[in-house]
């Protein structure tokens, strides 16, 4: 079986600059859901590694991300789908904490819960910050051009050679048709 992990906002879901503070605010981009399917159905566990640093500067609480995942987790589920784990940073950008992407802790964390390697794992994200994190802990970044991807397409900062794909369900299909 194989795995692929993926960003929450911007990848799954409609991001917003005010972020996403209820399970109300929560929305799927389209294809979204039914590509997490289409990618269980193909034999892939699916991860979502999200910072949520909206709990850090008490937009929300624990309790309305946890309502606001299982939002998410039913409608993926009626899909005909299933997120494996759900991995989340609850600090704020200036915590220090090694959980927080662009730092990979997160991903390590997954790595040794699930005691496996992730040397080559998609890692789906919209941001240069989830693709420093793939990177730094050795998956394989995917860049998708929703939520905040035209934007960190343009950054200079994007290392050369990263994956770009319009939507999660472009990058299902690719990975499904063995396109990279």
């Amino acid at each position: 079986m194989s795995l692929i992990i993926l960003d929450r906002d911007g990848v799954i879901n409609h991001d917003s600059d005010e972020f996403i503070k209820s399970p109300a605010e929560w929305e799927p981009i389209e294809g979204s859901l039914e590509a997490i399917a289409k990618l269980n159905h193909a034999g892939y566990r699916v991860v979502v590694i999200t910072n949520q640093s909206g709990i850090a500067r008490g937009l929300f609480d624990v309790d309305t991300l946890s309502r606001i995942h299982s939002k998410m987790r039913r409608m993926v589920t009626q899909q005909g789908g299933k997120l494996e784990a759900i991995l989340y940073c609850p600090h704020g950008p200036d915590d220090g904490c090694y959980c927080r992407k662009p730092l990979e802790g997160a991903f390590h964390d997954l790595a040794h819960r699930l005691r496996i390697d992730l040397t080559n794992v998609p890692a789906v994200g919209d941001s240069l910050r989830d693709i420093q994190a793939a990177q730094a802990a050795g998956a394989r970044p995917i860049l998708v051009k929703t939520g905040k991807g035209m934007t960190t397409l343009a950054d200079p900062a994007l290392p050369e050679g990263i994956a770009v794909y319009d939507d999660l369900a472009a990058v299902a299909d690719a990975l499904l048709e063995n396109h990279f």
